[in-house]
């Protein structure tokens, strides 16, 4: 591997983007000897760590808007990007300059060693680690008070479990997705998901099904760290309000709190619920009022989540079963009188004819469009098709690119019917991209 001289913002990006053409999945132990060179950016910050299946981003979001309202500076790694790679790295709820990636960037790349990788030999980071890498030197330099870091895949094998202290370990709705990695049963993508937990730090977690909360409660328990669980009778639903909601949250030290969070995502009461007692246990005191809870969550824009892009056109980024089923139980409830429209797109990877079950099974959209999203990993148009005549008897519209499957669904859509898109992030991406 010969070393480029890379001067520009859009070299930088085009390197990192090549990365998985010409490396694999290090150590652990390869990670923390990079970060160590680096000089352990990021050590003297406050470290909140989130991992788990579905709502990571959301919790993220939430966890930075709620203390940005109560008074803390911080910074956000999360993942994936939509439209723009820098959107994985926010500081104080802006996104770095591209003079900032370039600077960033050009850190990590000076400290390899191009002359152990010439040889074939030496360590690189994958996308996802030189990315991480990024954002902690970005982060050490903007000295926030709060740093949340996202995981990518996993949690005890992930790049963002190499840092040497946190303050928090989140653990959101787990559900069974990435399999092929993290074992395939709920009790093996927990245990690998509990790897973010660390002694002297408290855990907040999401509860699930029993299987799973055990193994949570037993990884904490060999830590000797307070293990705190948050479920469905911690909010309560209230009322929608102008693509709005209206909940109630019961706070450890207030009683029963009501808020408001700018979506019609009903799931995000589940979201916003884990980040305020985790910002709960995490203070330890009364010092989060309803005041700051209210501020904090209704600031928070977190894009694809049910989000109106057009009139009447909604993304949703939900790209697994469990994503599949809260997107949904929104839908059910989202008050539509007329017809409503499905774009669907998937990546190959997930158990996507589970998800066209569960679409179909709910009877909710008046037709079904399928559309191959521009991914490498993207289910085939062909295969869509397929898996979609073996549930019905019938053929979808499918189409081979999306701007084609747009237009169309668009062209053929009534002033007051609804259309959604959904099955995956990368489709959300392309359709903000697109419009």
């Amino acid at each position: 591997m010969e070393k480029k001289r890379i001067s520009c913002y859009e070299e930088a990006v085009e390197y990192i983007c090549g990365i998985p053409r010409f490396t694999s999945k290090n150590t652990m132990d390869d990670i923390r000897a990079f970060l160590r060179k680096l000089g352990n950016p990021g050590e003297r910050m406050k470290v909140i760590h989130v991992a788990g299946t579905n709502g990571k981003g959301s919790v993220c979001a939430y966890l930075c808007g709620v203390l940005r309202s109560a008074g803390y500076t911080t910074c956000r790694f999360t993942s994936p990007h939509l439209t723009d790679i820098r959107e994985r790295f926010v500081i104080n709820d802006k996104i770095i300059t591209k003079d900032d990636f370039l600077e960033a960037f050009l850190t990590v790349y000076e400290n390899l060693s191009w002359e152990k990788l010439r040889g074939e030999g030496g360590y690189h980071p994958t996308f996802f680690e030189y990315l991480f890498f990024m954002a902690m030197l970005l982060f050490e330099k903007a000295q926030t008070d709060y740093c949340v870091l996202e995981t990518g895949l996993g949690g005890r094998l992930d790049a963002t479990n190499a840092v040497s202290r946190k303050d928090m370990a989140i653990i959101t709705h787990l559900g069974m997705d990435h399999m092929e990695y993290l074992g395939n049963s709920p009790e093996k993508i927990a245990k690998e998901k509990a790897g973010i937990m660390q002694e002297g730090s408290p855990v907040v977690f999401w509860q699930t099904v029993e299987q799973v909360d055990k193994v949570l409660f037993e990884e904490a328990g060999k830590l000797s760290i307070p293990v705190f669980s948050v479920s469905k009778s911690d909010y309560t639903f209230l009322t929608f309000h102008n693509k709005s909601i209206d909940f109630s949250y019961q706070s450890l030290y207030y009683d029963s709190v009501r808020l408001c969070v700018h979506t019609m995502a009903r799931y995000q009461m589940e979201n916003a619920a884990l980040a305020l007692r985790a910002l709960e246990v995490l203070f330890g005191d009364g010092r989060l009022t309803p005041k700051i809870m209210q501020k904090g969550l209704q600031d928070v824009f977190w894009a694809g989540r049910m989000e109106e892009v057009n009139p009447g056109v909604f993304v949703d980024g939900a790209h697994n079963e469990d994503g599949i089923r809260a997107f949904l139980e929104t839908v059910a409830q989202d008050g539509c009188t007329s017809r409503r429209h499905l774009l669907f797109g998937v990546v190959q990877d997930k158990e996507y004819g589970h998800m066209m079950e569960e679409i179909l099974s709910s009877r909710l959209f008046s037709d079904i469009s399928l559309v191959q999203i521009k991914n490498g990993r993207a289910l085939t148009a062909d295969k869509l098709s397929e898996v979609f005549t073996q549930f019905t008897g019938k053929e979808a519209a499918c189409y081979r690119s999306v701007r084609e499957a747009v237009k169309a669904v668009l062209d053929a859509k009534k002033v007051d019917e609804r259309v959604y898109i959904a099955g995956s992030l990368y489709l959300v991406g392309e359709i903000k991209e697109l419009l």
